[in-house]
Order: C-alpha cells, then sequence, then structure tokens
C-alpha cells in the first residue's frame, strides 16, 4: 500500500510539474512564481456574471486570431513581440518617458541588439521585453526609439521574475493594463513541447474604462459596463470540442485555452492573441488556430483566487 501511495504521489507531481509554465529558453526565468495569477487553473471557476454582455460587445462572429508568425509581406523577419536575453554585464542606459511618472525609473539592458517589435521601429507598438537571466528581472518598454545612444519609450517597466509584488495602482506599464507583456506571450518553445503553463494575452477595440485585479490601470474608450474591462479573463468553454484531426500543437494552445484562459490586456483587434517573435511557427498551426470561433469563449470571474490587492498571488 505505502509503494502504491508514493507512486500515486509521484506520478501526481510529474503531471504537476509537466503543466508548470517553464523557464524562458536561455535562463532559468519562469514568468512568474507558480502561485502567481497567470499560471491560475481557471478551468473550473465561475462564469463572470457579465460574460454575455461582454461577449455579444466583442464581436463573437470573428475567430481568434495568432498575432504572430511568419512574415509573407514586405517586413524581412516574423512577427510577434520579440523577447531579448540580457545578463549582469548587459549595460544599462536611462530612457526618457513620455509617460514617466508612471514608469520605473531605473537602467534598462538596451542596446543595439536589443530585439524591438516590429522588425526593428519599422511598425506596431515597439515594444521591448528583456529578462535578465542572472537576477531574473524582467524590463519592459513601450513605443520605444533610439537616437544614437539616446533611449526613448512611451513608458516602461520592471518586475522580479520572482515575486508576484504588483505595480502601484492606477499605474500603466508597457502594457494598457499595466501588467507584464511577457507571462502573457505564447512562447515557441512551450508549443513544441506541447507544455503552456500560463493565461495568455489579447486584445479587443472597444474597452470598459475599468480595469479589474490585477490589471493596475485603465484605459477605455467607453463607460459602459456592457464592455470588458483591462484585466477581463476569458477561457475557451469547456463545452468546445477539440478535434483529434488537429495539429498536437494546436490542441496543446486550445487547452492552455481552457485551463488558464486568456487576458485582455490592451486594445487592438479582436481577439487578436499575442506571441513571440521567433522563426520556427508552424503555419498549418496558426491557420487552425485562425478557424476557432471567438463565440466558444466566455469570460471568468477569478475575484476568488485573490489574496491581495497588490498581490498577483493566487489562494
Amino acid at each position: 500500500m505505502r509503494k502504491l501511495i508514493l507512486s500515486t504521489l509521484a506520478m501526481a507531481l510529474s503531471a504537476a510539474s509537466a503543466l508548470a509554465a517553464k523557464p524562458y529558453p536561455g535562463t532559468s526565468c519562469t514568468p512568474f512564481p507558480a502561485s502567481s495569477w497567470w499560471q491560475a487553473d481557471i478551468s473550473k471557476l465561475p462564469v463572470h456574471a457579465r460574460s454575455a454582455a461582454w461577449t455579444s460587445n466583442m464581436q463573437p462572429s470573428r475567430n481568434i486570431w495568432p498575432d504572430f508568425g511568419p512574415s509573407y509581406g514586405a517586413i524581412a523577419g516574423p512577427y510577434g513581440i520579440p523577447i531579448t536575453v540580457a545578463s549582469n554585464a548587459t549595460p544599462r542606459v536611462s530612457v526618457k518617458f513620455l509617460y514617466a511618472s508612471e514608469s520605473d525609473r531605473v537602467g534598462y539592458p538596451l542596446t543595439s541588439r536589443t530585439k524591438v517589435e516590429g522588425w526593428q521601429w519599422q511598425y506596431a507598438d515597439r515594444h521591448t521585453i528583456t529578462i535578465n537571466k542572472d537576477t531574473c528581472r524582467l524590463y519592459e518598454t513601450w513605443a520605444t526609439t533610439r537616437n544614437g545612444s539616446r533611449w526613448e519609450a512611451g513608458s516602461g517597466a520592471t518586475w522580479s521574475l520572482k515575486s508576484n509584488r504588483l505595480r502601484p495602482d492606477t499605474w500603466t506599464s508597457a502594457d494598457a493594463a499595466g501588467l507584464p507583456i511577457f507571462p502573457g506571450i505564447l512562447r515557441l518553445d512551450e508549443v513544441k513541447a506541447l507544455n503552456i503553463g500560463h493565461a495568455i494575452r489579447f486584445t479587443t477595440p472597444v474597452i470598459d474604462n475599468t480595469y479589474l485585479w490585477p490589471a493596475r490601470h485603465r484605459a477605455g474608450t467607453v463607460n459602459d459596463r456592457n464592455f470588458p474591462p483591462m484585466g477581463a479573463r476569458f477561457r475557451l468553454k469547456a463545452s468546445y470540442v477539440i478535434r483529434s484531426s488537429l495539429r498536437a500543437e494546436t490542441k496543446a494552445v486550445l487547452k492552455a485555452m481552457k485551463k488558464y484562459g486568456i487576458v485582455l490586456a490592451d486594445a487592438g483587434q479582436p481577439w487578436y492573441f499575442q506571441g513571440e517573435a521567433r522563426d520556427g511557427w508552424n503555419q498549418q498551426t496558426l491557420d487552425e488556430l485562425k478557424n476557432i470561433p471567438a463565440a466558444n469563449f466566455e469570460a471568468v470571474d477569478t475575484s476568488s483566487l485573490k489574496i491581495s490587492s497588490d498581490s498577483m498571488q493566487v489562494r
């Protein structure tokens, strides 16, 4: 009996480990602790009271859309949001911010090798995401520009990936919701490993001018509670049947959308979800994801997970 109990426990621990968010390649840094809101299983939480109203105002006739992958146009590289790995040896620079009062005024590890969204400043929101592999500190900027040795950005923020601490309430970040971007990015390594252990960031065009924990900032276009606020979390309904004929990578993404969901973090195209800008995304997987109707998503009430208003840690 003792051997059976130990064997069962080992299997349970192995399964939990397999589903946990993995470190970013080249680092030991995970997207925040396993106890964070980003890694919370929301598959059994109640449907939000405003789910029907919100989804009806989010163009439910559309399909979800992977906002990343190969580029077949004028841009000579993959699109999405890139991630740069730095170290303690990487030089730090000061950045001039448009929203300086809500930005972290620290030295940012930005260099000529930093990857910038939009194929190095050519288009899009020009986000940068940098992870210091030695300290597991995350740095993010938005609307980033560089003129010689001078760096400027709309806003910037930094977090310890070892902590669940949130930014000051009402502060923006490099994301309109005041949240970190990195933990919501769908990464190529985790999709290929069929192991996605966190929620995924997405956008919609019309947002209520409020926000839900753990979001810290409002940037809505309407004052109407029938539209979703920043920080609203949605999931693929349990009733949605994931077809066995789909590619394994596609099924892994859809299973993550059922278990961890998707997070409204910025205004943008309806149901566009964000991934890493890297070569290697499978076009067939992306095409299969583009065929999933948004009507199969519902909003989730995650308020029962909250321990503290100033922390992402969940119960």
